[in-house]
């Protein structure tokens, strides 16, 4: 199985980035990992938030192919502990899913045809978080399922 994080806009904080990067490192020891960024739309000042979802929708579903398992990072998904997850990565790679897709959608959420698309909504916390954190947090959390499912002393209970 293969792993993809797809989000909107580019991470500017160096800081982050360096961490991002980091743990996308230590994900390629477990499985092949890609987090590919979608471009900002630009001149979103003349766009209603409807447009704007409408228009990076078009955009994600232009990065999908039709046997990708679309998971949505979104407040309403379901919650796991880091084990619950850890299974349910688990579950994926037993069901012969090719590539499993995460997205961090943009500022308004997803369109209805990317909602339609989707496989599942999963949500990290009922806290707000930056998209940028979120990135980091979504890759530390696939690391660690996957330290969970090889019994490495990563994660404590």
């Amino acid at each position: 199985m293969n792993i993809k994080l797809l989000a909107i806009g580019k991470t500017d904080n160096k800081n982050l980035q360096a961490l991002i990067d980091e743990y996308t490192k230590r994900l390629g020891f477990y499985i092949k990992f890609d987090l590919e960024i979608i471009v900002d739309i630009k001149n979103v000042k003349n766009l209603s938030e409807a447009q704007q979802k409408q228009k990076e929708g078009e955009l994600i579903l232009s990065k999908l192919t039709a046997t990708d398992h679309l998971i949505l990072l979104d407040e309403n998904g379901k919650s796991f502990s880091s084990v619950g997850f850890a299974d349910e990565l688990q579950k994926k790679m037993n069901a012969g899913i090719k590539t499993l897709v995460f997205l961090i959608g943009g500022p308004y959420g997803f369109s209805d045809d990317v909602y339609k698309k989707a496989n599942g909504k999963i949500s990290l916390s009922a806290m707000t978080f930056s998209h940028q954190m979120v990135r980091l947090f979504v890759i530390e959390q696939i690391y660690r399922g996957f330290t969970i499912l090889k019994n490495e002393p990563y994660h404590h209970q």
